[in-house]
């Protein structure tokens, strides 16, 4: 079968935008970013500390800790909750990128084009921030007006390329976290390393053959893994092509290219917007989530606080709670009873439960202690998730979702989730607010004067004259630098 004939080839000919990426990242200056985008994504940085600290007591993380501790290598960058311990940059990044997704607290890309399911896109934040991160120890000295540049490069370059392409990607069963995150990742890198030219597409032709991740893993170690790879993929790849490592210069696009291979092509209409014309964590914005699971549930456990809350419920006087959604959310969510705290992230009766329970979701509702319990069991088993026609007919545009709660005195108590849904750009959660999810993430893991630390840091990262104070903060390492 020659090129032409590729039935998956859905790129129009004499598109570029692997060209149109790499000129981006080449040219772009830190005073070309809104302030606006600079604002936001200060917001997301200093969300992303505290769950790159929350993420260091998981499980998973500590087992990849051990593995990247026991393997050794060369001391490029301080491996997450280590002490002074360093790895090479793509180990240490592997960790940290799993360590920041380990939770599923971290940030959600939005999109308003209907032919997207919404929440189904990437988780922006992680990957690029992971890659700088890392990369600034390894460089040494990296102001925090380069650090920025380089993050929010990350970040609109993976938005873009998830945002054009179709989304057949993420219904087939690929998780663009990892895939796509892997460009976040990269170009992040390749900023702070300086690529240009032939090295700097090579740069993402190495990125797109190591991109991968798949959705049956949701509910496991792994998925949080597939962030971890995509940091670890990203600065790998910049790494490489620094070295002259060779690939296709335009990856991204021909009937061989990542859009055409992985998603079935991409919607060439919206590649008129451009990397950076138009910021995409400005608009359409981002998503800084309040629950520690999949953002799709997100709506429907505001709204179960609600019920609860409103009309004074406690969880004895519950018969049973019905649930209905689209296939949107009921397909994603898809575990019908958690038995872990993994399983949880993707489970409505889970995530609901802890609020009639506890009237909360965190991360102490979310553990495998909290989960397992009798009383969790118990009212796991007597809520519901059904489909329904009529919100499955109002499109995937919005997530949308009703409960129905059944009293044991023959009460009814019913409503709608609000689809300006709470973290959304549409209903930001507050500074206050992400502080204290912050706090809490770090609650256990950093004394209270490293939490300040590490909280002054991130919102006058611009001023910090080397960002490695970030990972030592949150390594409980004491400062070698004073801020300006």
């Amino acid at each position: 079968m020659t090129a032409e004939q590729n039935p998956y080839a859905k790129i129009p000919a004499g598109l570029n935008t692997t060209a149109a990426a790499a000129s981006f990242i080449e040219t772009v200056t830190y005073a070309a970013i809104p302030s606006e985008a600079v604002r936001i994504g200060t917001r997301c940085l200093l969300d992303g500390l505290g769950l790159f600290v929350a993420g260091a007591e998981e499980h998973s993380v500590e087992i990849i800790a051990d593995e990247a501790e026991q393997s050794g290598g060369r001391a490029d960058a301080l491996l997450l909750r280590r002490g002074a311990t360093k790895v090479p940059a793509p180990i240490a990044a592997r960790v940290l990128g799993t360590a920041g997704h380990a939770h599923d607290w971290d940030d959600s890309q939005v999109s308003v084009d209907p032919a997207h399911v919404y929440g189904l896109l990437t988780h922006p934040t992680i990957p690029p921030l992971t890659s700088a991160l890392v990369l600034a120890q390894k460089l040494g000295a990296v102001d925090g007006k380069t650090f920025m540049l380089a993050f929010l490069v990350g970040f609109e370059v993976e938005c873009k390329i998830s945002e054009w392409m179709l989304p057949q990607h993420y219904l087939r069963g690929m998780h663009s976290s990892g895939t796509v995150g892997t460009f976040g990742a990269y170009a992040a890198a390749a900023k702070l390393v300086g690529l240009t030219g032939d090295r700097l597409r090579s740069g993402f032709g190495i990125a797109a053959s190591l991109a991968a991740g798949i959705r049956c893993n949701f509910g496991t170690m792994t998925k949080p893994l597939h962030v971890g790879r995509a940091a670890e993929n990203g600065v790998t790849a910049a790494l490489l092509a620094a070295r002259g490592f060779t690939a296709d210069p335009n990856a991204f696009d021909g009937p061989w290219g990542f859009y055409a291979v992985h998603g079935g092509g991409l919607v060439s209409e919206k590649t008129s917007q451009g990397f950076g014309k138009t910021w995409s964590i400005v608009d359409p914005g981002v998503s800084i989530k309040p629950y520690p699971c999949g953002v799709l549930t997100h709506p429907t456990i505001d709204l179960m606080l609600r019920l609860v809350s409103e009309n004074g419920l406690h969880s004895d006087q519950i018969q049973s709670v019905m649930v209905y959604a689209g296939s949107n959310i009921l397909n994603p969510i898809r575990y019908p009873i958690a038995t872990n705290h993994l399983q949880a992230k993707f489970s409505l009766p889970a995530a609901l439960a802890m609020i009639a329970l506890a009237r909360k979701a965190g991360k102490r509702e979310f553990s495998d202690e909290f989960v397992r319990s009798q009383e969790m069991r118990a009212m796991q088993r007597k809520i519901i998730t059904e489909l329904d026609s009529e919100i499955e007919k109002l499109g995937f545009d919005k997530m949308r979702s009703r409960i129905a709660i059944g009293l044991k005195d023959g009460r009814r108590v019913e409503g709608w989730a609000d689809e300006r849904y709470r973290g959304g750009p549409e209903n930001p959660l507050s500074d206050a607010a992400l502080e204290a999810k912050v706090r809490s993430c770090c609650e256990g893991v950093l004394a209270d004067e490293e939490q300040v630390k590490l909280i002054d840091a991130a919102r006058s990262i611009t001023n910090l004259p080397d960002t490695a104070l970030l990972m030592e903060t949150i390594n409980g390492i004491e400062a070698t630098i004073q801020r300006h």
